[in-house]
């Protein structure tokens, strides 16, 4: 709790304990000592017309203790011309309602109004606190990655010393050491030790993650064991850290167009609801007057019809949609991040929900990435296959090409010149040797005979001097979760597409395994970009295309679909950059994590509206009418009017705060 709202709810509370001992004195004089206060602390001066100051003086200094700050940004906002909100609503319907208490005081010394003014004052305060709180923990669910950044960082120099530097003054290439406790502040290699990360701040796991030389980190990491020298491959204006706190800061920009429809209906509904309300206190009684021809005789009836209409203007106030809507979304962000998934806005959580169409990348998506070799044929040049096939991935970091020199693990010969030929493999020269590994079309391509595998997997077939050597075959490891997902999205009635540059039977395997709806194979990075422009030409209106990449070689396509979802975007300035959503965690689940969140977003978001519209106009038409007049008083109760705003209100912003959760269930 801010100290802001530690500060109003201290008000609140001093404000209702006062109100309620002036409330109960009141009545106890009423009825309890009725001959003596008939007319409750009125009757405190006898035998006079005046006794109503007592009850004006001190509910008026209930009322300006709690309802300054309305008051003051009332008239601001007319100075600037804003006059139409929801301050404006609350000053003239609790000045009036006072203006009522003192003509009802002079006329019969039993003034009333003067506690229905206060109580809407109060509770309408009461109603902003919770959406500030509500507010406050959503918001915090998202900034709480804003602790992220990293104070300092601990230079080595080139003589050995340490010095602490701000984080952007490191460049390229430097030294850094990380003591354990101390935040990764850019990201790099570990050229020096072994430790494990805190990365929960980054992705939600909860789980330390051990890292040793070699590996790359990333800012924002805390180290937890021992320390560490990582050599930076980023400055921290595009190291991981910085990317993601810009996300951050600008989650909630983007509104959706739910927000812009309630925007603009207040806009429009505020002043109709005030001319309304000004007919409601004119018209009828003068229609009275004119029919009955009692011209300046009933002055009650008047009193009464302005109640109403104040009463109509308290319960019309538009505050439970004009809080409660963004409030429902900004709780469905901060339920995302809870669950480390990072929305760049409203809007694409609110588009997410309409999202039908499903395009998935293979690698590193729906598989783990982590190609490894499952056979080699024939047997026994196995070690003559691996040195030729390394010569030739030499150069490449293909996951398929780093399996290959990860499996021969010798010193490759630098002697070869590289050719790589776009979506066949790869051509080495060396004086008269001509090494050829690739697929198929390779082969075909110079003619070489080879005996095809019909294995499931990438196949690399080896040629040396127009000789067929053997081949190798690579397989890529399908992700636990993907099939849970994939079926959640095919139970939704979704379309579920993967597009890959793998061979037909590998995507025809993998596609079968997880229950894919199409797939298309052997396509070139182009060919995705031209596959998703084809399936977004095709879809419905209605439909939305969401691609699901690792968002690296995927960013193109990412930028080009409906909505882009970077796969495990932690460390991928492409995932950062093009996608409009983000998952922290390198799974799968957080996708079907992801649709319950805006599916139950969306539904919270009708549920306020329609159930804060449907209270409203009921409480304004019986307002408006009478119905709820009380026969002692001779006019309807404002309290009801309370309900309608405030107690609306409040119902609407705990029902949004249901989709600020980390456990999330639909």
């Amino acid at each position: 709790m801010t100290k802001k709202q530690k500060k109003n709810l201290k008000r609140i509370i001093i404000s209702l304990v006062l109100f309620l001992i002036v409330l109960i004195t009141n009545l106890i004089l009423e009825n309890a000592f009725i001959n003596d206060f008939p007319n409750g602390l009125a009757s405190l001066i006898p035998n006079t017309n005046i006794g109503w100051i007592i009850p004006l003086i001190l509910y008026l200094a209930i009322y300006f203790y709690i309802g300054y700050d309305v008051l003051r940004k009332s008239v601001i906002n007319i100075c600037h011309g804003q006059v139409f909100d929801e301050n404006f609503l609350m000053a003239i319907a609790t000045l009036g309602a006072f203006g009522l208490g003192i003509y009802t005081g002079v006329t019969t010394n039993k003034p009333e109004g003067f506690d229905e003014a206060c109580a809407v004052l109060l509770f309408y305060q009461v109603g902003e606190w919770f959406q500030s709180y509500a507010a406050s923990k959503s918001r915090k669910s998202i900034s709480s990655l804003m602790d992220i950044r990293p104070d300092y960082a601990n230079l080595i120099k080139e003589d050995g010393n340490e010095v602490i530097v701000d984080p952007i003054d490191v460049k390229i290439g430097d030294l850094i050491l990380v003591k354990p406790g101390e935040r990764i502040p850019l990201d790099g290699i570990i050229v020096e030790g072994k430790s494990s990360l805190d990365t929960k701040a980054l992705t939600g796991e909860a789980l330390p993650k051990d890292i040793e030389e070699g590996d790359n980190v990333i800012s924002g990491s805390i180290n937890i064991t021992s320390s560490i020298k990582i050599k930076t491959t980023k400055t921290y204006s595009e190291s991981t850290v910085s990317k993601i706190l810009d996300l951050v800061s600008n989650a909630s920009s983007e509104k959706s167009k739910s927000e812009a429809f309630i925007t603009k209906f207040s806009r429009y509904y505020t002043p109709i609801v005030v001319f309304l309300a000004i007919a409601l206190a004119l018209i009828p009684p003068v229609l009275y007057a004119i029919i009955n021809k009692e011209w300046n005789k009933d002055w009650g009836l008047f009193t009464t019809w302005i109640y109403r209409s104040l009463s109509f203007l308290v319960v019309s106030c538009p505050c439970a949609l004009v809080i409660s809507i963004p409030m429902s979304f900004f709780s469905g962000l901060g339920g995302a991040s809870k669950n480390g998934i990072l929305i760049k806005g409203s809007i694409h959580l609110e588009r997410f929900n309409k999202a039908n169409v499903f395009v998935f990348d293979k690698t590193g998506t729906l598989t783990k990435g982590n190609f490894a070799i499952k056979e080699i044929f024939p047997l026994d040049k196995k070690d003559e296959i691996l040195k030729t096939a390394a010569i030739a991935e030499r150069d490449s970091m293909h996951p398929i090409a780093l399996s290959i020199k990860e499996a021969y693990n010798k010193t490759i010969p630098n002697t070869y010149t590289l050719e790589n030929i776009l979506g066949k493999g790869i051509k080495a020269t060396s004086n008269d040797d001509v090494i050829l590994a690739g697929n198929s079309k390779l082969m075909d391509m110079f003619g070489i005979e080879y005996i095809k595998s019909n294995d499931i997997g990438t196949i690399v077939y080896v040629c040396k001097n127009n000789v067929f050597l053997g081949y190798i075959v690579i397989s890529d490891e399908i992700r636990e979760d993907a099939k849970e997902t994939i079926n959640y999205l095919n139970s939704l009635g979704a379309k579920t597409v993967m597009l890959t540059g793998d061979n037909p039977d590998v995507a025809y395997h993998v596609a079968k395994e997880l229950g894919l709806t199409e797939f298309n194979a052997s396509l070139l990075p182009q060919n995705k970009v031209e596959k998703v422009k084809e399936l977004l030409d095709n879809k419905r209106d209605d439909e939305l295309l969401c691609f699901i990449g690792d968002g690296i070689n995927d960013a193109p396509v990412i930028m080009q679909s409906d909505i882009g979802i970077a796969m495990g975007g932690v460390g991928s300035d492409a995932a950062i950059e093009a996608s409009d959503i983000v998952l922290m965690h390198d799974d799968l689940k957080s996708l079907s994590i992801c649709k319950r969140i805006a599916k139950k977003t969306l539904r919270i978001v009708k549920e306020n509206i329609i159930f804060a519209l449907a209270i409203k106009f009921i409480i304004m038409i019986l307002s408006a009418t009478g119905i709820l007049e009380l026969e002692s008083v001779g006019k309807i109760t404002m309290w009801f009017a309370v309900f309608g705003d405030v107690g609306v209100a409040i119902i609407c912003i705990l029902n949004a705060m249901r989709c600020n959760v980390k456990n999330f269930k639909e």
